[in-house]
């Protein structure tokens, strides 16, 4: 019998899936998380980006992706990847209140090469939701 591997699904290779609440309604976490600085927190360094459906997008670390849904202060779906992968991740953000005035941001990536790619990603998505929680504390 083959031993199960945390994180890793039959359908979309190893998967990672982050969140944390912060005290801050949608709106305020989706327009912090899409400045500029907040972009460069989690997609890499930006000049400019347009959030829109089919846009794609380079970052200076050669990060690139497109953008596949983009519902403000709710949802945002992209292709996410590092210069080095072969292949694009896929990486999802929600929004998500029960109360508009605290919110759960979600990372979820799936497509993920291999365990380290995930345990990688892992760090990435929690140290961008801690320092976001930092500044709300």
């Amino acid at each position: 019998m083959e031993r199960k591997v945390v994180g890793q699904t039959a359908s979309v290779g190893f998967q990672i899936g982050v969140r944390r609440t912060v005290p801050i309604s949608p709106e305020q976490a989706w327009n912090e998380m899409m400045s500029i600085e907040g972009l460069s927190r989690w997609l890499g360094t930006v000049s400019s980006v347009t959030l829109e459906p089919k846009r794609t997008f380079q970052t200076e670390e050669g990060i690139t992706g497109e953008f596949r849904i983009v519902k403000p202060s709710s949802q945002i779906r992209l292709t996410w990847k590092k210069p080095e992968w072969e292949k694009p991740s896929t990486l999802q953000i929600r929004f998500l209140s029960s109360d508009g005035v605290k919110t759960t941001v979600s990372f979820h990536q799936e497509h993920l090469r291999d365990q380290p790619v995930r345990e990688e990603m892992k760090r990435r998505w929690e140290e961008v939701l801690h320092m976001m929680r930092e500044r709300h504390a």
